[in-house]
């Protein structure tokens, strides 16, 4: 039955081992003795043959029944706790596109529900990323492969979140054997590199020429025209499309926010089309880019951003709310996405939609946002460092250098340049409500309201304040986005309601908020309402 080779005696003594007496134990160990042998229940082998059949015939809504429905039930009914048969394990299966698509699945539930995959694990589900890209980028025509924009999206997401995964891991340096260290030096040492990523993304955003697309279909023009012969394909348009929201999130964790919204440059990010029917990558798209305007200092961006998003959540959240794994992302985006608005309103305070002012109150926001008008820095690192992203370091640290765990760096660094910026303004919302007290207001006067105690004739804190005065003017004085796909096109405007300027020692202050004007806008309906009653009375009946 066995050949001689296979019979291995450690393997007997190990396995009698594995008897404790303890029935608890035994019964542990039989079960995993038992999956061990990879036996393949009925159900599972029927899935995996039809979800072979469905891709070979491309098949599009029976592979998203099975992407969306059958996979995750099948994982929590079978796999929960173990892995999916490998590819060895299904042997009945020949087919070498399908076995790369499906390792993509295997490793990916492999990270889903272990937090700590083994460097094997990350070597090998980044060479079958290799194959896999490799099968897309080097085939001399199309490749004749279609799987839903679910999963395409969901696919360039995984990939960024591997390596960021991965990165975090290289980084701790304390709970690594030497046989680990010595993988890292040798063959891991090529995987997961940042070059790699990024030449990934940027060879599927030029042979699918979706920036070109995206520029033309702006102009009015055929994107068809400018898409080549692979453009014309949904599943290269696509996959280029998500690469541009890969980019996004690459840069935005490894802290260059510029950069970030630069790759965004052909999409319209506030303008709905064709490509922002997958809810995930529509809320991904809008934290990253929100959190990089909050980074630059464009306050209104991103409010407008993370408020727009939080809104079009509240109107469609139960569209998608059964499915668990996007639930899961969508719940805990949108959560820090609260987090950072609420940051913004403190520095830059402007009016909100109310259905988001009654979230913010009813999740006891308002609490920690007044602590933060108090100058509670620790409420700012809080809030910063639940609501931002794993930053991450494009150069793991030396392996035979000092044994330490850096993943944590990325995020300090991260959060004092953050913090600086909070301190350069911590006194702006003071200011503030003092200056919107008066029309004219001596410094003097002001320094004292500011700092009660001191004397108003003593000099150095006149001069501060005037630095003050100077960050105030500075400070809300940022470029806010008006039109055009570029995100970061805009003009300068002011976020304050009040304008001032000194003279004499005197501040004079004026109050630059525009009333509403109710009649122009009842005199554009009616104009509007007259044409369309033209139009109606033009067709004959």
């Amino acid at each position: 039955m066995y050949a001689m080779n296979d019979y291995d005696d450690q393997d007997y003594v190990y396995d009698y081992d594995g008897h404790t007496g303890d029935p608890q134990l035994d019964a542990e160990y039989l079960y995993n003795s038992h999956h061990s042998k990879r036996a393949i229940p009925d159900e599972v082998e029927k899935f995996i043959k039809h979800f072979c059949a469905a891709i070979q015939n491309g098949n599009v809504f029976e592979i998203q029944n099975m992407y969306e429905n059958l996979f995750p039930s099948l994982s929590e009914k079978y796999y929960e706790k173990n892995d999916w048969p490998s590819d060895k394990d299904i042997k009945f299966i020949n087919d070498k596109n399908f076995l790369i698509l499906y390792k993509e699945l295997y490793f990916r539930h492999i990270h889903a529900r272990s937090k700590n995959p083994s460097l094997q694990m990350r070597s090998n589900s980044f060479l079958n990323y290799c194959d896999l890209f490799n099968l897309i980028l080097l085939s001399e025509t199309p490749v004749q492969l279609e799987l839903p924009d679910i999963w395409l999206w969901e696919l360039v997401d995984e990939f960024v979140y591997q390596f960021q995964n991965f990165a975090y891991y290289r980084a701790r340096l304390t709970d690594k054997s030497e046989s680990d260290k010595q993988d890292l030096n040798t063959n891991a040492a090529k995987h997961w590199n940042i070059l790699c990523i990024l030449n990934v993304l940027h060879s599927l955003i030029d042979t699918s020429n979706i920036k070109i697309q995206l520029e033309v279909a702006e102009s009015g023009g055929d994107p068809e025209s400018v898409a080549g012969e692979f453009g014309r394909h949904s599943f290269y348009k696509m996959l280029g499309y998500f690469s541009l929201i890969g980019l996004l999130r690459l840069h935005s964790i490894l802290g260059d926010y510029y950069q970030a919204i630069k790759v965004l440059e052909p999409i319209e990010i506030h303008k709905k089309s064709q490509f922002t029917h997958i809810p995930a990558c529509q809320i991904s798209t809008s934290y990253y880019v929100g959190f990089a305007y909050m980074m630059m200092r464009r306050y209104s961006d991103a409010i407008r951003t993370f408020s727009s998003i939080l809104l079009y959540i509240q109107r469609t959240k139960q569209l998608y709310s059964s499915r668990s794994y996007q639930n899961d992302q969508i719940n805990k985006q949108t959560d820090q996405m609260y987090h950072l608005l609420a940051i913004c309103l403190v520095l830059h305070p402007q009016c909100i939609d109310e259905s988001l002012q009654q979230v913010l109150r009813e999740k006891n926001y308002h609490e920690n946002m007044y602590k933060m008008q108090c100058r509670d820095m620790d409420v700012f690192r809080n809030f910063f460092i639940f609501g931002a992203p794993k930053f991450v370091s494009p150069c793991p640290p030396p392996l035979n250098g000092e044994i330490a765990d850096f993943h944590k760096e990325p995020i300090d660094h991260q959060t004092e340049v953050f913090l600086d910026e909070v301190r350069q303004q911590i006194e702006l919302p003071t200011i503030r409500s003092y200056l919107k007290l008066y029309t004219t207001l001596p410094l003097e006067k002001l320094a004292a309201f500011m700092k009660p105690g001191m004397s108003e004739d003593d000099e150095r804190f006149v001069s501060n304040l005037l630095i003050n005065l100077l960050c105030f003017k500075h400070k809300m004085k940022n470029i806010v986005w008006t039109k055009g796909p570029s995100g970061l096109a805009g003009k300068f405007q002011s976020g304050s309601e009040l304008d001032f300027y000194i003279d004499n020692e005197m501040i004079h202050i004026a109050d630059t908020k525009v009333s509403h004007r109710y009649g122009d806008f009842f005199v554009r309906k009616i104009l509007k309402f007259e044409e369309l009653n033209r139009r109606l009375h033009q067709f004959k009946i």
